[in-house]
C-alpha cells in the first residue's frame, strides 16, 4: 500500500525516482497530455476520402468549363448576328472606357483565382473567379478576341472596330500583367535569401501590392501609350 501511495504521489507531483550515477535521486519527468485525436477504426485514406468532397469540386469544374465556352459563344453570336445593334450601343462609350472595363473584369477574374488558391477553404473566391471568367469570355466573344483580332474586328465592325479593339487590349493588358508578375515573383523567391532584409518582398501583402502595381502599369500603357490608336 505504501508503494502504491508513493507511486500515486510521484504521478501527481510529476516526479520519479531513478538511479543517477551511484546514488538515487528524484527528478522531474514530462507529463504527456491526453490524446486530442479520438480512437477510430478509420484509416488515413478513409479520413481523406471523407474530407475530399468530390461532388462540389465536380460542379466547380463543370461551371468553369461552362464559363469558358458558353459566354464566348454567345458574345460571338451577337457580334455576327446583331452587329449594327451592338455598334449603336457601343458608340456610347470611348475606347479608353471600354479598355478600362475589360481590364477590370479580367483583373477581377485573376484576383478571384489567386485568392481561391490562397484561401482554398473559402468558396466565395471560386464563385468570384467563375463569374469574372464568364464576363471576361463574353466580352472576348463580343470583341472577337484572337491573336490577329484587328482583322476580324474590322471585317465585322468596320469603322467602329476601335471599340472592340480597345476591349481586346484591356484583356490582353491584364493577361500580360499576370505573366510579368509571375516571372518577377518567381525571380524574387529564387534570388532573395530567407535571412535577407529584402525577404519582406516575398510576403503575401507585398505580393498583392506588386501584382496590382504591375497590372496598373499595364493598363496605363494601354490607355496612354498609343496602343488604342495603333490597332
Amino acid at each position: 500500500m505504501a508503494s502504491e501511495a508513493n507511486m500515486a504521489d510521484e504521478t501527481n507531483n510529476n516526479e520519479a525516482t531513478e538511479l543517477v550515477g551511484d546514488h538515487v535521486e528524484t527528478v522531474d519527468v514530462s507529463k504527456h497530455p491526453d490524446p486530442s485525436i479520438p480512437v477510430t477504426d478509420l484509416s488515413l485514406a478513409d479520413i481523406e476520402r471523407r474530407q475530399s468532397h468530390p461532388v462540389p469540386w465536380a460542379v466547380f469544374i463543370v461551371a468553369v468549363l461552362a464559363a469558358i465556352i458558353a459566354p464566348y459563344w454567345l458574345g460571338r453570336s451577337l457580334a455576327v448576328g446583331y452587329t449594327q445593334w451592338l455598334i449603336t450601343h457601343l458608340n456610347l462609350f470611348t475606347p479608353r472606357g471600354v479598355a478600362f472595363v475589360s481590364w477590370t473584369v479580367t483583373l477581377t477574374t485573376f484576383t478571384g483565382l489567386g485568392l481561391a488558391v490562397v484561401e482554398s477553404r473559402n468558396w466565395l473566391w471560386r464563385i468570384v473567379f467563375v463569374v469574372g471568367l464568364a464576363a471576361e469570355q463574353f466580352i472576348a466573344g463580343l470583341s472577337l478576341l484572337k491573336l490577329n483580332f484587328w482583322y476580324s474586328t474590322y471585317v465585322v465592325y468596320g469603322d467602329s472596330a476601335r471599340l472592340p479593339n480597345a476591349a481586346n487590349l484591356g484583356i490582353i493588358a491584364a493577361g500580360v500583367g499576370v505573366a510579368v508578375y509571375a516571372v518577377v515573383w518567381v525571380g524574387l523567391l529564387i534570388l532573395i535569401k530567407k535571412d535577407s532584409p529584402l525577404n519582406v518582398l516575398t510576403r503575401s501583402w507585398a505580393s498583392f501590392i506588386l501584382f496590382f502595381a504591375i497590372e496598373t502599369a499595364a493598363l496605363l500603357i494601354v490607355l496612354f501609350g498609343g496602343l488604342l490608336t495603333a490597332v
